[in-house]
């Protein structure tokens, strides 16, 4: 039997932090080595990092990464190690592996299918390399191996597909178990949404399966850049077995996972079923010696939260830690300010900020924790301390303004010991009021300037929490969800000012059942948070009309679950309002047909007009593969139409 050990290393990398993205992949290098690893597969454009943009085309990136991949390849002495980078080829830029193999570069695979939806636009700066074509390169002066090929390592043969190939019906799996190859390595820089580990982990056995081979997968880690936030994914398996996998959303720079693979028993099944193909012959040969070994039992070290029947609830209260995390100490901001509504979308925020410190400290420790981010001074106690420090809430009161809000708001922000302000900003807000008023020789009422009235007090918020903001030297966070992104149903430059947008990617719907799933249970190991139960007892409300109007979100719109069965359809699935009248009466057989009428025409109408608003939330996290987010995902013209012909229609077949 051929023994070898194989690893996987998830990075948290930056766009273009040369310094930083090579010491991380040293780190990852020193440590594969030390555990006697052979062949290591680290992240897609990991040297550059992924989120690099049309920086891809800038002549500056392309040198840099080529300077980065010269001075790491003499940390590979005694290893072999795929590494992810740019390349320029006869004015064409590619995305590549370079295979280092003992101190030395001996070739690079470019990727033949580039990730061109969602939130991916590889096409815009990468060409796709055609199939079954190699070419050789000139670096420094020295001639390399490039394009659709697969390597011979010391009788070892090792072949890629690279991120976006795996998801792809044509494979290049297909190919490589022609050729016999023994270990397939996947370099990944594949954004988190809900549920897509599992769908990482049905290609990865299966490709093990039916390709009789060894398959090495890992992918990104955390907030690389903005948006996209990365599980940092580590999976190995052989012959449809799983051998080693790791804890997703670590806030470490780096996880390395190790496991032992029979090369022998590969080859056996590929003899037993394996398809020959002897005259497509693409591969480079490289000398190597693979250590003797006597192999350990493998470890599959998936926690226990990854077999929770809460694992969305876990997944997205990990992502958006780490999201904010990374986003926090990446800008070098101070800390976050959050205006504390007492409502539900602010609420989750805090909690989040919480859930960021506590599941840092309990991977890093509090020592751990405070040096990756150095630029501050933390107090090295306790969470508690930590908290007072990083998270700032304000509760910014007008005349209607309850008690119950400022009360849910005050007793959770200090139940999450962040530091808790109270501003009375009705003065303000009537100043304004009557600013305009005197302008116009009128007064203003809320029988007709309702909008106007309501919209002026968010606004009036915005001022003393940007101050704030500025003072601390803090990141101040918006409070939209994707439900009122969906409708307008915001204040622009009131509840949408901030830097960061943490929810704008997540539906109200989910939202409050995840927040009683915090409130009740919380992710494993960490408490619940009671406190939450002033908060999940209201009804949503932006509590901007005079109480006596008792303002509901839900009277102002529709109720949320409809709000997101809709959005769904609509935007998701490209259905036609006819169609989605038909999809709820199918649902909500007890509701009358014009009720059904009304909440399609209003979301309809409210989506066209509001594109406005999307086009300037703040940037938000990512979580799902149905985002709004116009810049990188749902793009829809600011003018349009508005659906008036398909209204009118539905109209007229629902009324006749």
């Amino acid at each position: 039997m051929k023994y070898l050990k194989v690893g996987a290393a998830v990075l948290n990398q930056t766009p273009l932090d040369w310094i930083g993205n090579q010491r991380r992949i040293e780190a990852a290098i020193k440590a594969a080595k030390a555990q006697k690893i052979s062949v290591l597969c680290l992240p897609e454009l990991c040297i550059s990092g992924y989120g690099c943009e049309d920086m891809f085309l800038a002549p500056a990136t392309l040198v840099q990464s080529q300077r980065t991949l010269f001075e790491l390849a003499p940390q590979t002495e005694g290893i072999i190690v795929a590494v992810g980078l740019p390349l320029s080829y006869q004015n064409r830029v590619y995305n590549t592996v370079c295979l280092l193999v003992n101190g030395q570069i001996c070739g690079f695979v470019a990727k033949r299918f580039l990730a061109g939806d969602g939130i991916h636009y590889e096409p815009r700066w990468f060409q796709a390399w055609p199939e079954d074509s190699h070419v050789e390169i000139e670096l420094k002066g020295q001639r390399y191996p490039i394009g659709d090929i697969y390597f011979n390592c010391g009788g070892v043969r090792i072949g890629f597909e690279i991120c976006e190939e795996a998801w792809v019906a044509n494979r290049p799996g297909i190919k490589l178990a022609q050729r016999g190859v023994d270990i397939i390595l996947n370099p990944s820089a594949s954004h988190f949404a809900f549920d897509k580990h599992a769908v990482r982990k049905r290609f990865v056995l299966e490709g093990s399966r039916a390709f009789s081979v060894s398959y090495i997968y890992t992918n990104l880690l955390g907030n690389e850049s903005g948006r996209a936030i990365y599980d940092g994914d580590a999976l190995c398996a052989s012959r449809g077995q799983l051998l080693a996998c790791n804890q997703r959303f670590s806030f470490a720079d780096y996880q390395l996972i190790s496991a032992f693979v029979d090369v022998d028993l590969t080859r056996i099944a590929q003899a037993r079923t394996g398809e020959n193909v002897p005259n497509l012959d693409t591969r480079v040969y490289i000398p190597f010696d693979y250590p003797p070994l006597l192999p350990s039992a493998n470890k599959n070290t998936q926690v226990s939260w990854e077999r929770s029947p809460h694992l969305k609830e876990e997944e997205f209260a990990r992502a958006v830690a780490l999201g904010l995390f990374d986003y926090m100490r990446k800008s070098r901001s101070h800390g976050f300010i959050l205006s504390l509504s007492g409502g539900a979308d602010s609420a989750a925020i805090a909690c989040l900020v919480r859930l960021m410190v506590e599941l840092g400290v309990n991977e890093l420790g509090i020592n751990g924790f405070c040096q990756k981010v150095e630029y501050l001074t933390l107090p090295r106690t306790q969470v508690a301390d930590m908290m007072s420090h990083l998270l700032t809430c304000v509760y910014q009161a007008t005349e209607n303004s309850g008690d119950v809000t400022r009360n849910a708001a005050e007793g959770l922000a200090k139940s999450l010991d962040a530091t808790y302000l109270e501003l009375d900003i009705d003065s303000l807000a009537k100043g304004y009021i009557q600013l305009i008023a005197n302008a116009l020789q009128r007064e203003l009422h809320w029988e007709s300037d309702d909008l106007a009235l309501q919209n002026i007090q968010a606004r009036t918020r915005a001022p003393s929490v940007w101050l704030l903001a500025n003072v601390k030297n803090a990141l101040l966070l918006a409070t939209s969800n994707r439900s009122e992104a969906a409708l307008g149903y915001a204040t622009m430059d009131g509840d949408t000012c901030g830097g960061l947008s943490p929810l704008s990617g997540i539906d109200k719907h989910y939202l409050r059942h995840w927040l009683r799933w915090l409130e009740q249970q919380g992710p494993s190991p960490l408490d619940p948070i009671p406190s939450l139960h002033l908060i999940n007892a209201q009804q949503p409300t932006a509590e901007l009309r005079p109480v006596h109007m008792k303002q509901t979100d839900e009277e102002d719109l529709m109720p949320y679950e409809i709000v997101n069965i809709i959005e769904k359809a609509a935007i998701r699935d490209r259905q036609t309002p006819q169609e989605i009248f038909y999809l709820l009466r199918s649902l909500y057989a007890d509701t009358k047909d014009t009720q059904l009428l009304t909440w399609v025409t209003r979301f309809f109408r409210l989506w066209s007009r509001n594109q406005w608003k999307r086009e300037r939330y703040a940037p938000s996290f990512h979580l799902d593969d149905e985002n709004l987010d116009p810049k990188t995902w749902c793009r829809f013209p600011i003018l349009s139409g508005g659906f008036e012909r398909e209204l009118a229609e539905l109209t007229a077949l629902v009324t006749q």
